[in-house]
This record gives C-alpha cells, sequence and structure tokens, in this order.
C-alpha cells in the first residue's frame, strides 16, 4: 500500500530589532542569564507592553516579499499556557486578525520542476524564556532574556510531500528574511527554527490523517532527519494496527529519533482572547508603500535577472542567490573584472561556486571570511583573460592567495607563474619533442590521433604548465600534420 506524507511547516523567525516587541530590553545574544529582562518582560502587575514599530516594519516587509496581503488591521491577542518560561502565564501573540495573510513562495524540486507553497499567515508574537536542563542536577533553571524577543511565526499551508521539499521551502525563507535583512537566520542561536506538522494518508485519499508536531528543530539536517523518521513511525504504527495520536514531539538528533512530549492541543485550549492592553495595529496605504519602497531586488528577481543578462544557467544563478552575501560577493567579481561580460560571469559564476565556496567549505568558513576577496578574484580572472595565467596555473594562484594572504600579480611573479605565449618559444618546444619521439610521431600520421594528447601532454611537461594551451593545441596542429 503506497502512502503520501503530508507537512505543513511553522517557521519562527526572530525579527533583528534592537529591542524586544513590548519593551526596552535588548535583544543583543549571549548575555549573562536574566540580565536582559526587565518589569514587563517578568510580567509584573501593573506594566502596560509598548509595540516596538520596527517589529512591525519588519513584518508588513516580509508579507510584501511573499505577495501577501499586508492587514491594515490586525489584532494581539492572548494564548494562555502556564509554562516555568512564560512569566505572565500567557504569550501575547496574534490570532483571528494577524498581520499577514495569504503568501506564496516557489520552491526548486529535484527534477528541476519548480513548486508553490502556500503561506496561510505571518503573525507577530513574542518568544518565550529558556528551560534550560543540562547545568542542574534535578533541577530546572530559566533564563528570561530571550522573553519578550519579537518573533514572526511564518505559517505555511500542508503543501509539502516529502522532508526535502519541506527543507527547500525552509531554506527559501531563510533566504528571504536575509535579503530582507529582518533576521540574522543564526539557527545555532535559535533566531530561525520551525515546527514541523507531519501526518500521512493512502494515496489517492482526500482527508488527512493524523499529525503529529515537532518542536523547534533549528538545523535543515535535522528537520529532514527528523520529518523521515517520523513518517516512517507513523506508517508502520498504521500498519501494524495502531492508530496515530496526535502529539507535540521532540526530535532526540543522537538517536535520530522523535518522542512524545505531550498530547497536542488545540486552538481553544489556549483560550485566545483581545488583548486588553494593545490596541489594534492600523496602517494605512502610505506606511505599507513606504516600506513597499524599500524592498531590496529578491532572490527569485536576482536569479532571473543573472540568467536574462548573462545567460547563466538557472542552476548557476539559484546557488550563487542561495545567499545574500554570496550574491554580493559574486556581483562584486563581476563588476570588477576585466573583459566580455557575458564570458566573465560564467568565469566568475565557476570561480565562486567551486573555488571559493570549496575552500570556505573546507575551512569552515563564512563567505564575509573569505580570505581572498572579491576584488582580489576579479584580478586574478583579468590575468586569466589577458592570458598572463592559464585556467590551471590560476588555480595554483589562488590557493597561494588564500594560503598566503597576497596579491594574484605578486604570486604570479614571485613564483614564476607568467604563461608563455611567444610563438617561437612554444614552436621551439614542439620542435624538440617531435624529434625526441618519432615512433608517435609517425603512428600519428598513420593515423591514431589519440596521440594528439600525448603530445600535448609532453609540452605542458617541459613548459611546467605555462604555455598557453589555445596557442599549443594550434601549433600542433600543424606542425603534426607536416
Amino acid at each position: 500500500m503506497s502512502w503520501e506524507t503530508v507537512i505543513g511547516l511553522e517557521i519562527h523567525a526572530q525579527l533583528a530589532t534592537r529591542t524586544k516587541i513590548f519593551s526596552g530590553s535588548s535583544t543583543a545574544f549571549g548575555a549573562p542569564p536574566n540580565t536582559q529582562a526587565n518589569l514587563v518582560d517578568l510580567g509584573y502587575p501593573g506594566v502596560l507592553p509598548v509595540l516596538n514599530q520596527q517589529a512591525v516594519k519588519m513584518a508588513v516587509k516580509f508579507g510584501l516579499a511573499v505577495g501577501a496581503t499586508v492587514a491594515t488591521r490586525s489584532v494581539f491577542a492572548r494564548k494562555n499556557y502556564f509554562y516555568p518560561d512564560l512569566p505572565k502565564g500567557y504569550q501575547i501573540s496574534q490570532y483571528e486578525l494577524p498581520i499577514v495573510e495569504h503568501g506564496k513562495m516557489d520552491i526548486l524540486l529535484e527534477d528541476g520542476s519548480s513548486k508553490t507553497i502556500r503561506i496561510t499567515r505571518a503573525h507577530l508574537e513574542e518568544d518565550a524564556g529558556k528551560s534550560l536542563h543540562e547545568d542542574f542536577h534535578g533541577f530546572t533553571g530559566i533564563d528570561l532574556n530571550r522573553a519578550g524577543t519579537p518573533l514572526i511565526e511564518i505559517v505555511s499551508e500542508p503543501d509539502m510531500r516529502s522532508a526535502k521539499e519541506a527543507v527547500a521551502y525552509m531554506k527559501k525563507i531563510h533566504t528571504l528574511v536575509r535579503y530582507l535583512d529582518i533576521c540574522d537566520g543564526n539557527m545555532q542561536e535559535g533566531s530561525f527554527r520551525c515546527d514541523a506538522n507531519v501526518s500521512v494518508r493512502r494515496v489517492g485519499a482526500e482527508k488527512f490523517g493524523t499529525r503529529c508536531e515537532i518542536k523547534n528543530l533549528n538545523s535543515f539536517r535535522f528537520i529532514e532527519k527528523a520529518i523521515n523518521y517520523e513518517v516512517a513511525r507513523q506508517i508502520e504504527l498504521i500498519e501494524s494496527g495502531g492508530t496515530v495520536q496526535q502529539q507535540t514531539r521532540l526530535f532526540d538528533p543522537d538517536r535520530g529519533e522523535t518522542r512524545a512530549l505531550r498530547s497536542k492541543e488545540e486552538a481553544n485550549d489556549y483560550r485566545y482572547f483581545p488583548d486588553p492592553d494593545l490596541l489594534p495595529v492600523v496602517l494605512d496605504d502610505l506606511f505599507i508603500d513606504g516600506i513597499r519602497a524599500t524592498l531590496p531586488e529578491l532572490p527569485d528577481e536576482k536569479a532571473q535577472r543573472l540568467v536574462r543578462d548573462f545567460d547563466l544557467p538557472a542552476y548557476d544563478a539559484g546557488v550563487l542567490t542561495g545567499s545574500r552575501e554570496v550574491a554580493e560577493f559574486y556581483e562584486k567579481v563581476i563588476n570588477e573584472v576585466k573583459g566580455d561580460a557575458k564570458q566573465n560571469a560564467k568565469l566568475a559564476a565557476n570561480w565562486v561556486m567551486g573555488e571559493v565556496l570549496g575552500a570556505l567549505n573546507r575551512d569552515g568558513l563564512d563567505i564575509t571570511e573569505s580570505r581572498v576577496s572579491a576584488e582580489a578574484l576579479a584580478l586574478l580572472l583579468s590575468r586569466i583573460n589577458d592570458a598572463t595565467v592559464s585556467g590551471k596555473l590560476a588555480k595554483e594562484v589562488f590557493e597561494a592567495m588564500w594560503s598566503e594572504g597576497k596579491g594574484a600579480d605578486d604570486i604570479i611573479d614571485a613564483k614564476g607563474l607568467k604563461q608563455i605565449t611567444d610563438v617561437s618559444a612554444i614552436e621551439k618546444v614542439i620542435d624538440e619533442i617531435m624529434a625526441a619521439n618519432s615512433k608517435q610521431l609517425a603512428d600519428y600520421r598513420s593515423g591514431k590521433d589519440k596521440l594528439f594528447a600525448f603530445f600535448v601532454g609532453q609540452v605542458m611537461k617541459i613548459t611546467a604548465g605555462k604555455a598557453n594551451p589555445n596557442q599549443v593545441n594550434d601549433l600542433l596542429k600543424k606542425k603534426l600534420a607536416g
């Protein structure tokens, strides 16, 4: 019997404001526990929340970027539940009237096709504190520094049908919020995480199966593993005669499995009602249009421009625009390198995706920590274009630039890597090789064309790879032909 997986994600993106959503406490990461929580965050009687306007602007910016409807009137509600990291006994969120509704995000599937994932809503809310278990024997510590940190919760429709689709969607949202500069996307620090709602149903069935929610997934690898495990668990349970219980579950990365945390709540369990301390958020068209004017070129738009203007393959454009920082690095390179723009675009794409990203991955660095700047790489590529070095020797130069921190010209001069382009010098080497390899020459002239590579290799060996490859090929064809 075939099964279909049904997945919806609730992504929590911490907004990049300097202060919390309803108080003036700092949102900076890494402070000692409970040093960034004031009376509002701690829920003291008589204190009143004051809405952070920057958080509203960032939510609107996200809504516009995903083609959603931005509400001219939205309302904050109290979501009531009792947990140690929630001092007030309720979380301020948005329920019936969120600030953003009905958006969409296109993702690229493994077969090269695209799929649209519908975004049900995106609403503003405050984060809870953090429970600390590992440092206290028999006790739980509570750090309230995160309490009141502004979040936008992005809720998708259950449109994803595999863990890979879920990861692709989350990566696109991750890229977008960083392009918009509304979230730093730091998953290790909890700035970007998701809850995955997972269920299975028979292929062809219309009714959804019972879903389980996997909480607080903060890495793309964990998301894929957690969903795949949960899908297998539910199928095995049903096929063995059991039933799936609606639950909230946690993923244990050490064991690679999910485990039950509690029965899943419904909306009425939270007893939502409008927060009496906060007025409705009322936005006019002038405010929304002002934010629309600040939108940057978005990832998909940038990728389409690279394909249109430079004839880049769609795959290359997708990789290069998958990170705002990588896109900026790449565009600096193509703006600086000398030569034909379209040829340079593909050349630069190959080098950024190959050498640069490869070296960063090898050394565990981010593009902002690249040991070869965009300007330095552009100079190296210019030296390929003007035939100072060959593409093969340029890779040797790049490695030296990466390890020594010197410029391309200094390394080319110091290591004597300048390409040989003197026709007479190359002809002299070819003549010597032909004289020393008379049998191979005779065999080539009798029809063994594959020996051409032998002669090319001999030339490059004697010139230590410095002979211009195009000139070598042209001259050899003439001389070997007799």
